[in-house]
């Protein structure tokens, strides 16, 4: 009865702490707590309704502080998409960057941080050492590397993973998942200034390169992402200059990306051997490399490309009447869905088989497509793209009666609204060199 009663009282006690955060960020944010016609509200539920984060309030609290929430079926594709993209950027382009993987424990301390210690019990009934960051991992592994570069510098450690960070004082829970995407890199004390002012335009520079679409520059606010150096009074002493990537949001300014200049002392502190095993070659030079922290919350990167993507374009029909709709702009390469395949008019049964054959097809190849003709729902033609746009997805294919005369589709394009006949065979090819002309950019 008495564990019966304190149960009760903590679930009372953590709907209480769930009101009061859902007021704050409602505070913050400027949202509207009933839902009202708040354009960060809209925006949100829009978000919700085409799948890309669950339907219930507490997810959008914590993509809106720049934590990890669940994610909807888009929304893991569109996630999955971006750190892709970062790893490719980071990782598959460059010789001299290998990819690790560390625990979710905590392995050392970064940054004079103290380790988050969560109250959730081990099997030995012992609290759980959470990380706060992916560098002390990356640290830990930096001598088991030193085989792969021949001791020669510069070269860099990357990995992608879930870090936890202490919530404010009215927060639930003991701790807060973030995605993070980080590259350790070092290089020689002589040349770790310039290679900060390297990887800070290479990162500016990458997050801008998401919001562009080949030769057209849809996304609206490039200039939205800026950079700016870490003032002096928030300079941890492990650290000789930090540089955050910064992105206007509605609400304000918030960093998606910080890079620090920490010298050796990290380096130091995590290996307390001979300093020797710690020596790399610099030319003719022996020296203890100088560490550069690149760390970026990943899950904020996916709220700021949402926004960014989003965008109500403004119409004139031939009869002078303004229409406009919401269309959801997203780079191909991180279109969660890149095709939905769809029934025109004609006989539904062979269709639907039209219809399958064609999604396996594109399937195979790796282009993700979406189901459409499974809906049974009667939905105007308006009301179809309406869907599809603000899903980001970047052509609608509709198999109607000449594709079974002839193999004639309809596809329209998400950002022309230009509809053309193509035939069926065709469309695999035109597809695959639209998504690759896109990563080329």
């Amino acid at each position: 009865m008495l564990t019966y009663c304190i149960r009760k009282r903590l679930l009372v006690f953590s709907r209480v702490k769930l009101l009061n955060e859902l007021r704050q960020i409602s505070k913050l944010y400027g949202t509207s707590s009933d839902g009202g016609s708040n354009p960060t509200v809209e925006m949100m539920q829009l978000f919700q309704r085409r799948f890309f984060i669950p339907p219930e309030k507490h997810h959008v609290v914590s993509l809106l502080r720049g934590r990890s929430c669940a994610y909807g079926p888009l929304g893991v594709d569109l996630k999955r998409n971006i750190l892709e993209q970062w790893w490719g950027s980071v990782v598959r382009t460059r010789p001299q960057v290998f990819g690790v993987s560390s625990l979710h424990g905590a392995e050392g301390r970064s940054l004079g941080e103290a380790d988050h210690l969560c109250n959730q019990p081990e099997m030995t009934g012992e609290r759980i050492r959470l990380r706060n960051s992916l560098l002390p991992g990356a640290l830990k592994q930096y001598i088991p590397s030193l085989e792969l570069i021949n001791r020669k510098l510069p070269f860099g450690l990357a990995e992608t993973g879930l870090c936890y960070q202490p919530e404010d004082d009215d927060a639930i829970g003991c701790s807060s998942e973030v995605t993070e995407a980080s590259l350790v890199w070092f290089c020689s004390f002589r040349t770790s200034s310039q290679w900060l002012d390297y990887w800070t335009r290479h990162r500016l520079k990458w997050w801008k390169k998401l919001l562009n679409h080949l030769a057209f520059q849809f996304a609206l606010g490039p200039s939205d992402f800026t950079s700016c150096d870490v003032p002096n009074d928030e300079i941890n002493n492990s650290a000789a200059r930090g540089v955050r990537l910064l992105y206007k949001f509605p609400w304000g300014t918030q960093t998606l990306e910080t890079l620090w200049m920490l010298g050796d002392t990290e380096l130091l502190r995590s290996h307390q051997g001979k300093i020797t095993n710690l020596q790399c070659k610099d030319g003719k030079r022996v020296v203890v490399p100088h560490v550069l922290s690149v760390s970026a919350n990943m899950d904020r990167g996916v709220l700021a490309i949402l926004l960014n993507s989003l965008q109500h374009v403004q119409k004139v029909d031939s009869k002078q009447r303004l229409h406009q709709r919401t269309v959801l702009k997203l780079h191909p390469t991180l279109a969660p869905v890149k095709v939905a395949v769809d029934l025109g008019k004609g006989s539904t049964s062979e269709l639907r088989q039209v219809c399958e054959g064609l999604l396996h097809e594109l399937l195979d190849v790796g282009i993700s497509a979406w189901p459409g003709y499974l809906d049974t729902t009667q939905s105007s033609m308006d009301k179809l793209h309406t869907k599809y746009d603000e899903m980001g997805v970047l052509f609608t294919i509709m198999v109607g009666e000449n594709t079974l005369e002839n193999g004639l589709l309809l596809v329209r394009n998400r950002d022309t609204t230009v509809r053309e006949t193509m035939h069926i065979s065709e469309i695999r090819r035109f597809l695959l060199d639209y998504i690759s002309k896109a990563e080329n950019v």
